[in-house]
């Protein structure tokens, strides 16, 4: 049974929360047609709704700009497996124990600090236009494809430091018992430390992932025809800015919903240690 001044707190905690929906819902209105009446009323803003704006252009190019999406979506998907994949394999490398793995730590080692040090957009240029100059046989020539390799390959170096500081976040303690069960270095890490080491860095890696989802788009310097290059064929025709603002708002709707499940994953996590 709720007694009546627990009942009595619980109204009030419910009238309070009403009231404060209900003023932030006003406040937002009242401040966004405050600044909705001071962009339109400002003398450049017709010129700005032209160039950035039209809504013409827009309908015109928004196929084209969806159908380049669907590709850096397809990308996105592909990458993101392949980065998992390698970037858990050098953090495991990393992990090793032992002067006999000593020189494995190093390549690991040299492969994160080589790709975390170099820019994304060298690394296209290098992979995308360095590979195919060398006109070796079998080597890929597809712009996408080796936009892909570029991305995997940098991201790999991040994801695998993320990982990393997973694995090494498990408590010596849980390793010495995974020992005294009998289990070896291989079922101790699959078995014990990385169901841990990936929940624990769940918030940090859905973070990474909605990097990797802007920086799909730079596969369009190398002239694959993504939602950036399909936006910048249609301005070009029609001398209009619309297609790339078009083209980054759909890159924003990609973003958002991947943006709050990493804040939803992170305050969960908030509250798990928290509790613990």
């Amino acid at each position: 049974m709720i007694s009546d001044l627990q009942r009595e707190r619980l109204a009030h905690r419910r009238s309070r929360s009403r009231r404060s929906t209900l003023i932030a819902l006003v406040s937002t209105v009242v401040f966004a047609a405050v600044a909705w009446f001071t962009v339109t009323s400002s003398p450049g803003w017709p010129r700005v709704r032209r160039s950035f704006f039209d809504l013409e252009t827009a309908r015109r190019s928004l196929p084209a700009v969806l159908d380049g999406l669907w590709l850096n979506v397809r990308v996105l998907v592909v990458c993101e497996v392949l980065i998992l994949v390698l970037a858990l394999g050098i953090a495991a490398l990393r992990t090793l124990r032992g002067p006999v793995w000593f020189p494995v730590r190093v390549l690991a080692t040299g492969y994160v600090d080589l790709f975390r040090g170099l820019p994304l957009i060298i690394c296209l240029y290098l992979v995308g236009f360095g590979l195919p100059g060398l006109r070796l046989t079998g080597l890929p020539r597809d712009p996408v494809v080796l936009g892909s390799i570029a991305l995997v390959l940098v991201y790999s170096a991040y994801v695998a430091e993320v990982f990393r500081a997973g694995i090494e976040s498990v408590h010596p303690s849980q390793l010495a018992a995974a020992r005294s069960l009998g289990l070896d270095h291989g079922r101790t890490m699959r078995i014990v430390v990385l169901p841990q080491a990936v929940r624990r860095v769940l918030p940090a890696l859905l973070n990474d992932f909605v990097a990797l989802q802007k920086d799909c788009g730079l596969i369009s310097v190398l002239g694959a025809v993504d939602a950036v290059r399909a936006a910048q064929i249609a301005s070009a025709s029609s001398y209009n800015f619309t297609p790339h603002v078009v083209a980054g708002l759909l890159f924003v709707l990609l973003a958002v919903p991947s943006a709050r499940l990493a804040d939803l994953v992170s305050r969960r996590a908030a509250r798990r240690w928290g509790a613990a």
